[in-house]
């Protein structure tokens, strides 16, 4: 039976996602490539202009909130002209920050891309990534349990770029809070805290994030060989669903009863920078919507693969998603 993805799209604005995690600001100088520079062997760029989007974890809540759902973010960034930049940014993206904490003795992660010819030339990070100190962890918890005490919540997401936000204890006191709640909750994971997220509902990891995470020297993209690497997660985090991500060779999911290896759509690929957020944030969205995980994982594969025609960080189109998901998944 055809699924009803009008209906399904319309009921994303029903569903309340909150996104915690490292945000950062993505700042892009635009410019020119002309001629190479007499003082060394590097390129000169004219620079033409100047652009700011939100990034990190703030680019899962971006993707959310471009759907329709009610988006809120819980971080803890520096008490800076880049962190007040980056509220902004996100509410006028229809992000909710009331729950962000401005933090002295933190920076806010800015990535700065130098892009000429539409490429990427060079890139200038600026940020901290120790741990959040116990003091800032308490805040950030207190912070987390006032939201979801005061706001209908349907889904957290937890976005984990090792900048330090999502600390052991920030994870285990947060799946705990949803557990109490019975709220749903899904990861993003990286290497550092792979193994923290015992008790989470979805966990998302890339191919090669599971080698490094499990220690695997490799795994191949077959639906047996990801089916072990699932055994061996589930074995360790005690999670319902693992969605791995697994680039031009598409995506695999597994819940305890059903699974699927399903392949990418072909594309014209510009620019792979924040894709895992966008399949992140739809397969959550979806979830939540429809309880069905092989329609999350269908629509997040097809919604990776379109933010991976643009050049640099954008937040999925609504409407061309569903154009999309039309032609490929009713045929």
């Amino acid at each position: 039976m055809p699924v009803k993805f009008t209906g399904l799209f319309e009921n994303f604005t029903k569903i309340h996602v909150v996104v915690v995690g490292d945000v950062m600001l993505d700042t892009y100088w635009w410019g020119n490539v002309d001629r190479i520079s007499p003082e060394a062997p590097v390129p000169i760029v004219s620079l033409q202009h100047k652009e700011l989007r939100v990034g990190g974890a703030s680019n899962v809540a971006l993707n959310t909130a471009s759907l329709g759902a009610k988006t809120t973010m819980i971080s803890l960034l520096g008490a800076d002209e880049d962190g007040n930049t980056l509220k902004r940014l996100m509410q006028e993206k229809h992000i909710a920050t009331d729950y962000i904490i401005s933090a002295e003795g933190r920076i806010t992660t800015n990535k700065t891309r130098i892009m000429g010819r539409n490429q990427q030339m060079m890139r200038l990070d600026t940020e901290l990534t120790s741990d959040l100190n116990e003091e800032q962890e308490n805040l950030l918890i207190h912070s987390f349990i006032a939201c979801i005490e005061k706001e209908k919540v349907d889904i957290v997401i937890l976005e984990d770029y090792n900048k330090g936000v999502l600390t052991e204890k920030v994870i285990s006191s947060i799946i705990a809070l949803c557990k109490a709640k019975n709220i749903t909750t899904a990861v993003d994971p990286k290497k550092k805290n792979f193994l923290s997220y015992k008790g989470i509902n979805l966990f998302k990891p890339n191919l090669k994030e599971v080698k490094e995470g499990l220690n695997i020297p490799q795994v191949l993209p077959t639906e047996n060989s990801l089916i072990s690497v699932h055994d061996a997660l589930q074995s360790v985090l005690g999670h319902d669903i693992s969605l791995i991500t697994l680039s031009e060779h598409g995506i695999f999911y597994k819940t305890n009863h059903t699974h699927s290896l399903i392949p990418t759509h072909v594309r014209n690929i510009a620019d792979v920078s924040g894709a895992g957020d966008t399949v992140i944030a739809v397969a959550s969205l979806v979830l939540a919507a429809s309880n069905d995980m092989q329609l999350a994982a269908e629509i997040a594969n097809i919604a990776g693969g379109l933010v991976c025609e643009e050049v640099g960080t954008v937040a999925i189109d609504k409407h061309r998603l569903l154009k999309e998901c039309i032609e490929l998944l009713n045929d």
